[in-house]
C-alpha cells in the first residue's frame, strides 16, 4: 500500500462512551467482518473485558476502505477532497479508564490521529479532557464526533459547543453519530481519509520500527506489535532489536484485519506485527527500536517511559497453593501485562509471597481475577498502599512499597508521601459536597473553572493514599453518580506520618500494618480493629486485637473464647468437683494460648480497605 493512502487512528474517550461500539461498527462497515462473526466487543478477546464492560488492553485491526467522496459536513468544515479508491486504515481501540492510560499513551505513539468520543448527552468528561490533552502533546489530528445522539436525552449542539469553549475545537468541526445504529460512520470513515494525514516515514531510508506492544505466543514465542516509521520490514530479514542489542531472523510478518494475517512485507507508515522467534518477553523491550542488521539506522526512537506503578500490595499463596506454582502464574501473566511488577516477599504470619506494584486499584483487581482464573491458584491478597519515600540521618533516600519495610523512627529524619493532582468535573450543585469530602481526604482546593453554566471542573491536590482505596465510590455517592475524576502524580510531601501496627495474640501482622497521618491514626487503628473483631472467628482461646504505633498501645479489642461446658454431665454432688473442672480447663487454655495460632482470612486483609465512618 502506498503510504499516501495509509491512515492510522485511535478512538479515545472518557469510559463508557462507547469506544467499543464504534469499533465494532467501524468493522462491519469495511468489511472486516461479517454480520455472523459479528458480537459486541469485537475487539476484547479477553474473558475479563467482555465480562466487565471495559477495555483493559488496547486492540488494533486493519480496514480496507473505498473512499468514494467527500460528505458535505467535511465540505462545510473546509477540508479538501483526498483522491478516489482504496484506503488502508489502521484503527487502535484504547482503554477508558484511568489505570489504563498507559496504554493510551502507547497507541497514540503510533498514530498521526484521533477520533474524540464524547457521549451526546453525558458530555465532556474527566477522562475526555485527559486524553485530549495527551493528543495534542503528541501533536495528533483530533477529529471530535459527538456519539449516542440516538439517545432522548442526547443534545449533540450544547456537546458540540462545550468542545469549543474548553478544548478550542470549532463546533461544525463535530460529526454528530449513533454507534449503535450506525448513523454517522460513513462520515466518521471520510473524516479519517481527509482530515488525517499520511504517515511522514520515508520508504527509500532503513528501516526503523517502533515496537508498541508485545505478547507471548505460546507455540510461536513473542509476537511484537509495531508501526514501521521508515523503510520496511520482509519476511526473512534478520533484524536487531536496539535497546536489547539482539539479532533475530523475521519468520512472519503481517497485519491484524482483526486476526493475524501474514503478509510479505510492512511498508513505511504500516501498524502490524512481526515473529522472530523470540523466545521470552523478557527479551523485548516497549518502545524498543527494530532495524536491520545489515543495514541499521542512525539512531534509535525514543520510545517510552517505564509504567509508574502507583499501587502497591502482597499475593501470598492461599490453602492448595505453593509458592513456586504462583510464581510460575504470575511469570506467564506478566507476558501479557508488562505494566505491573514483582519481587519476592516474606511474611511471619503468611509465609513466602510477592510484592506487587500495580498502576491502580482496577488494575490490580484484574490481575487478581486473572491470576485466579486462567492460572486457577488461591490468593491470599493484603490490602494496597503506595509508596512512600524515606530520608535517612546520613542522607540516603529510599521509596518503600510496604509498611513492614519503614525502619525505626530512631532512623529516619522524614517521610514523605507521594502527591496527585485531581481534576473532578460534576455539576455545580454538587460543590459543596465535593468540597467537603475533599478536605476529609486532606485535599487541598487550587480553582474551579466552568465548562458550562451547570458544569464546573475542580482542580484538588491529594495525598495519594487517602484517594486510592474508597474515594471514588464516595465522590459518586455524594454527587447522586455524576461526577468523574482523573488524576496524575505531581510528586512527594513531607507530613506527619506513622507507621501503625496491628497486633493479633500479642504478634505484629506486617500484612495489616498501614502508614497513616498521625493526627488520624488512633481513630484510624480503633475502627481497623473493631473490623478485624468481626472479620476473625472465635478460637478456644481469648484473642487481643491492638493497634500500636511503635512501643505504645493506642486501642485494643478482645475476641472472647469458645466455652465447652465441662460441668455438663455433673448432676448434683459437690460444687467443689464443678470447679476443679473449671480450673483444670482455664489451666489448658492458657498452655494453649501460648501455642495457639490464629486463623485469619482473606476478609480480615481487606478490612484496611474500608474506610467508611460507621
Amino acid at each position: 500500500m502506498q503510504t499516501e493512502r495509509i491512515r492510522n487512528f485511535s478512538i479515545i474517550a472518557h469510559i463508557d462512551h462507547g469506544k467499543s461500539t464504534l469499533a465494532d461498527r467501524l468493522l462491519l462497515r469495511c468489511g472486516a467482518i461479517t454480520d455472523r462473526e459479528f458480537r459486541e466487543q469485537f475487539l476484547d478477546d479477553m474473558e475479563l473485558e467482555r465480562e466487565m464492560g471495559i477495555t483493559i488492553k488496547a486492540n488494533r485491526a486493519c480496514l480496507d476502505y473505498d473512499y468514494t467522496g467527500p460528505s458535505e459536513a467535511t465540505t462545510a468544515a473546509g477540508y479538501a477532497a483526498m483522491p478516489l479508491g482504496a484506503y488502508s486504515l489502521n484503527l487502535i481501540d484504547t482503554p477508558g479508564h484511568v489505570d489504563f492510560h498507559y496504554e493510551v499513551s502507547r497507541a497514540l505513539a503510533a498514530c498521526e490521529g484521533v477520533l474524540l468520543l464524547v457521549d451526546a448527552s453525558q458530555g465532556i468528561e474527566a477522562q475526555t479532557l485527559a486524553n485530549a490533552y495527551k493528543a495534542v502533546a503528541a501533536n495528533l489530528t483530533i477529529i471530535p464526533v459527538i456519539n449516542k445522539i440516538d439517545l432522548p436525552s442526547a443534545r449533540p449542539e450544547d456537546i458540540a459547543l462545550e468542545l469549543e469553549n474548553v478544548l478550542s475545537i470549532p463546533a461544525e468541526h463535530a460529526i454528530f453519530a449513533s454507534a449503535k445504529t450506525g448513523v454517522g460512520v460513513d462520515e466518521i470513515l471520510r473524516a479519517i481519509v481527509e482530515r488525517i494525514p499520511a504517515p511522514s516515514g520515508d520508504p527509500e531510508k532503513p528501516l526503523k520500527a517502533l515496537i508498541y506492544d508485545a505478547k507471548a505466543d505460546v507455540h510461536r514465542g513473542v509476537v511484537c506489535h509495531m508501526r514501521v516509521i521508515d523503510g520496511a520490514l520482509r519476511r526473512g530479514d534478520r533484524v536487531r532489536l536496539m535497546a536489547a542489542g539482539r539479532i533475530y531472523p523475521v519468520s512472519d510478518v503481517g497485519v491484524f484485519a482483526p486476526k493475524l494475517t501474514s503478509r510479505p512485507d510492512l511498508g513505511t507508515g504500516e501498524v502490524g506485527y512481526m515473529f522472530a522467534g523470540i523466545k521470552t518477553i523478557h527479551d523485548v523491550h516497549i518502545g524498543d527500536t527494530v532495524t536491520l542488521d545489515a543495514k541499521p539506522c542512525d539512531e534509535a526512537l525514543p520510545g517510552y517511559h517505564p509504567p509508574q506503578q502507583m499501587v502497591f500490595c502482597d499475593f501470598y499463596p492461599g490453602p492448595g497453593t505453593t509458592s513456586a506454582q504462583l510464581r510460575e502464574a504470575m511469570e506467564q501473566l506478566w507476558l501479557n501485562d508488562s505494566s505491573f511488577n514483582f519481587t519476592p516477599a516474606a511474611s511471619a504470619a503468611l509465609g513466602l509471597g510477592f510484592r506487587c506494584g500495580f498502576l491502580g486499584l482496577l488494575h490490580m483487581k484484574i490481575i487478581q481475577e486473572r491470576l485466579e482464573r486462567e492460572s486457577n491458584v488461591d490468593l491470599v491478597q493484603t490490602a494496597p498502599t503506595v509508596g512512600f519515600e524515606v530520608v535517612f540521618k546520613d542522607g540516603a533516600v529510599r521509596i518503600i512499597e510496604s509498611p513492614a519495610d519503614l525502619p525505626p523512627g530512631d532512623q529516619v529524619t522524614e517521610i514523605r508521601e507521594p502527591y496527585i493532582q485531581a481534576e473532578i468535573i460534576v455539576p455545580s450543585r454538587y460543590i459543596g459536597n465535593v468540597m467537603k469530602l475533599s478536605e476529609e481526604r486532606r485535599g487541598a482546593h487550587k480553582r474551579t473553572d466552568y465548562l458550562s453554566t451547570d458544569r464546573v471542573v475542580m482542580t484538588y491536590e491529594f495525598p495519594l493514599a487517602e484517594v486510592i482505596y474508597d474515594y471514588f465510590d464516595r465522590l459518586k455517592s455524594v454527587t447522586s453518580g455524576y461526577a468523574t475524576m482523573d488524576y496524575h502524580l505531581i510528586g512527594f510531601r513531607v507530613d506527619d506520618l506513622v507507621k501503625l501496627n496491628i497486633l493479633v495474640n500479642g504478634m505484629p501482622v506486617d500484612a495489616l500494618s498501614v502508614i497513616v497521618h498521625r493526627s488520624r491514626a488512633e481513630f484510624r487503628g480503633r475502627r481497623l480493629i473493631l473490623r478485624l473483631k468481626k472479620e476473625i472467628s472465635r478460637h478456644l482461646f481469648e484473642i487481643p486485637i491492638q493497634a500500636a504505633i511503635g512501643g505504645k498501645i493506642i486501642a485494643r479489642e478482645s475476641i472472647k473464647p469458645v466455652r465447652k461446658d465441662v460441668t455438663a454431665k455433673c448432676y448434683g454432688g459437690d460444687v467443689s468437683r464443678k470447679r476443679k473442672l473449671l480450673e483444670k480447663q482455664k489451666e489448658g487454655k492458657k498452655r494453649m494460648k501460648q501455642v495457639g495460632n490464629v486463623t485469619i482470612p482473606q476478609s480480615a486483609f481487606m478490612a484496611v480497605l474500608d474506610s467508611s465512618d460507621e
